[in-house]
């Protein structure tokens, strides 16, 4: 881990109408309660200029959620009503595969994706894997993100489950995760924060650390 402090930028994945008040709302933890840390995210990151990265998933017109031109489309006002520094729109669930984001983080020497927005098992897990194979630190705030529930023939699970698990599958060895609070404290001292590893984490499960 280096020693040097982290260039991050904080990439705020899909804070969408339609995840609100649109056809496909989350669930866990509530809107209520995600969409002001969202907000506290982006004010601490503009007030210690850590660039915000706006990230906004659009479909073809005719799909039942993110329809092109569609109010569920559009960017929540928690995220568009806020200073920000750039705006990408995808298809597919990593941000990254929206042409030029790569290079945009190159260009601005950003070496840390602090992760927050939706959902937590679909584009925000995406993300973050990527991320990490490209080389990059992650830090995911999970109480300024979301899910909601499954059921399909492999199962069902809940939004609660999913976040939850998803959560302790990124801090086991994809990105070190905490509290929006937690990391708002740490702009004001920037320091590297390490996440777990798969090894440890099992330990745990089994009491043995």
């Amino acid at each position: 881990m280096s020693k040097q402090a982290p260039r991050r930028a904080l990439i705020v994945i899909d804070v969408q109408n339609e995840y609100v008040t649109g056809n496909f709302r989350i669930e866990y933890p509530p809107v209520e309660s995600s969409l002001p840390n969202i907000g506290k995210a982006i004010d601490a990151a503009n007030a210690h200029g850590v660039p915000v990265v706006l990230v906004q998933h659009v479909l073809p017109a005719d799909a039942p959620i993110f329809a092109e031109g569609s109010d569920g489309a559009k960017l929540h006002p928690v995220v568009a009503d806020r200073p920000h520094d750039h705006v990408v729109t995808k298809v597919l669930p990593s941000t990254f595969s929206s042409a030029g984001f790569d290079d945009w983080l190159k260009e601005h020497e950003i070496d840390t994706l602090t992760v927050i927005g939706y959902m937590t098992q679909n584009c925000n897990d995406a993300t973050i894997r990527e991320a990490m194979h490209k080389g990059y630190a992650v830090e995911f705030l999970p109480d300024a993100a979301g899910s909601l529930s499954y059921k399909n023939k492999a199962g069902y699970a809940s939004a609660e489950e999913m976040h939850r698990i998803i959560s302790v599958i990124m801090e086991s060895t994809y990105a070190a995760t905490m509290s929006t609070e937690e990391w708002v404290e740490n702009l004001s001292n920037p320091t590297h924060v390490a996440c777990d590893n798969i090894y440890y984490s099992n330990l745990r499960a089994h009491g043995k650390m």
